[in-house]
């Protein structure tokens, strides 16, 4: 095993880091080009395979069905349509971060700069802003980031959300009601403003504030687990002492009744903390087993994707990618990229396949579960003639497909026409 100290407090490198706005100007280039939108888009990051690293575990491995990898990797990117299983849900969106789903299949998708929380119709193709989150705070990462919806929201009709305001970051929630936003009610016909009157949202209340807040790292993928509890991921904000300090709660795993409050289950007696020694987890999924992984940014060698335990500590920022335990001390991922290849963000499961979004890596990962442990190579789709620039997230969507999420309009990618977009691949 490798190794890696980390010794130097630095961020991740990102070259060419623009935090203006480029659509304007990329409108210009792509009227110039007309036929020739990929070829100004810049090339495709390479498709070579990461380095996984793999532990024991049950050789089982939930049921389902995954769409055929060669027939995505081929797939057009065109909208509407698209073809081989894949599919444009809607575009023109701005920085989208995450998506979260009613029990109507209303989608919910949030705008990191601008605050906004959009709401698209099952089958719609034109989103409606439901509401503009007040007291967002944009800088660099920050803002509006994460997502979920109530497990019980036909009782309680709970939204909750992630974000920067101008002190820290934190989590509110909000009722949402009226306006076909509850189960069965049908579709809104591609406008997304159908089904009556819209929605009333109350007023955001904090469940969790105080959260450190920064220019990079900041976490903020949150959902909702198995056991009915919200789990959140929260980055180290660049201040790499946090993730070792238990009594700080960044650079952690979370976990919270929906009040915010701490379960008298967790890991530490009275303490959110789930998890520690993370630098910047934005991916959360769970299998069929119940069973909880990560995705984690790494700082210039090595990404991971982590089976996360209660109480595990996953070794930042004393190790980066799979190192030495110092006798079981700390917990080594089931797969490392070089941070080129991946820049992880949002992740799902369906079936037994982990979906993983690439940022600076420009492709999705496919990554074949087996119980505890993986199988097989990673295996990378929507690259090549397919490649969409930068993903953010993938998400788990009630219709069978597996929302991508691209930002390209996030300061750091290229925008083409249309930018940003959702996907869905069958």
């Amino acid at each position: 095993m490798i190794r890696v100290l980390r010794d130097t407090a630095r961020g991740r490198s990102r070259p060419g880091r623009q935090w203006f706005d480029r659509r304007r100007w990329w409108a210009f280039v792509v009227s110039a080009c007309a036929l020739g939108l990929v070829a100004c888009a810049g090339p495709s990051a390479g498709t070579s395979s990461p380095t996984g690293s793999t532990v024991g575990g049950s050789s089982g491995s939930p049921g389902g069905t995954t769409p055929s990898r060669e027939a995505r990797s081929a797939a057009g990117a065109g909208g509407g349509g698209g073809t081989a299983g894949v599919r444009t849900v809607v575009d023109g969106l701005d920085a989208p971060w995450d998506v979260a789903f009613l029990p109507s299949g209303d989608a919910l998708i949030s705008e990191r700069d601008s605050g906004r929380i959009l709401r698209l119709p099952p089958g719609g193709t034109t989103p409606s802003v439901l509401m503009t989150l007040p007291g967002v705070v944009h800088r660099g990462e920050s803002g509006l980031l994460g997502l979920a919806v109530s497990p019980t929201f036909a009782t309680d009709r709970y939204v909750y959300a992630y974000y920067t305001s101008a002190q820290d970051n934190r989590i509110v929630r909000f009722h949402v009601t009226g306006g076909g936003t509850g189960a069965g009610a049908g579709t809104g016909g591609g406008t997304g403003t159908g089904r009556g009157a819209p929605p009333r949202v109350d007023a955001p209340t904090p469940i969790l504030t105080g959260l450190a807040d920064g220019v990079i790292h900041n976490g903020g993928r949150i959902r909702f687990g198995p056991d009915g509890m919200l789990y959140a991921g929260v980055g180290d904000t660049g201040d790499r002492s946090l993730a070792q300090n238990r009594e700080r709660l960044n650079g952690k795993i979370l976990r919270m009744r929906p009040d915010g409050t701490v379960p008298p289950d967790n890991p530490f007696p009275g303490s959110l903390v789930y998890s520690l020694g993370h630098r910047n987890v934005q991916g959360l999924a769970w299998d069929a087993g119940g069973r909880l992984w990560a995705a984690e940014f790494g700082q210039d060698r090595f990404d991971e994707i982590n089976l996360i335990v209660a109480g595990g500590n996953y070794g930042w920022p004393v190790v980066e990618g799979t190192g030495d335990t110092e006798g079981g001390r700390f917990r080594n991922p089931l797969v490392t990229w070089t941070t080129a290849q991946a820049s992880p963000s949002g992740i799902a499961i369906r079936g037994s396949t982990l979906y993983v979004a690439a940022l600076r890596g420009q492709r999705l990962w496919e990554v074949q579960l087996a119980g505890a442990t993986v199988r097989g190579k990673p295996q990378a789709v929507l690259t090549g003639t397919a490649a969409m620039g930068r993903l953010r997230a993938a998400v788990d969507a009630p219709d069978g497909s597996v929302w991508i999420i691209t930002n390209n309009t996030d300061g750091r990618g290229q925008p083409r026409a249309g930018d940003d977009r959702i996907l869905a691949l069958r």
